[in-house]
């Protein structure tokens, strides 16, 4: 597990970003087991309260599961899956564009640059897969 913890925003919600970016790029597959609220807290280092507080949140909006005494498991569900990936997606266009709105750069000098850069990190992710 490579979650940082930083001071920016309650540790609760970080724990939850982290699992719903590991669910919606696919390193956490639909059925898997995550580590029980007691490893990730010895993991982390935090409260085993402020995993289980981040435990619920992701229950309530069914991102994950858990049947009696078993261990979580990533959610199966499609829907729930895309609407997450739609949700960061979303976020992340929302900060990029307040971060270059200031530079008054006009879109068609922008969509060149991220379509280079998309390309660039594609190249160098393959790359990293083959080492």
């Amino acid at each position: 597990m490579r979650l940082t913890l930083d001071s920016r925003a309650p540790v609760y919600i970080q724990v939850i970003e982290y699992f719903k970016v590991q669910i919606a790029s696919g390193e956490l597959e639909k059925g898997a087991e995550i580590p029980s609220r007691r490893e990730l807290a010895n993991t982390l280092k935090i409260n085993p309260n402020t995993v289980q507080r981040a435990y619920k949140e992701m229950e309530e909006v069914g991102l994950i599961f858990t049947e009696g005494n078993m261990p979580s498991k990533v959610t199966k569900d499609e829907e729930v899956i895309k609407a997450i990936k739609d949700a960061l997606l979303q976020d992340s266009i929302t900060n990029f564009i307040t971060s270059v709105q200031s530079l008054n750069v006009p879109l068609e000098a922008i969509i060149p640059l991220i379509e280079e850069k998309y390309k660039q990190a594609n190249v160098q992710s393959k790359e990293e897969d083959n080492d």
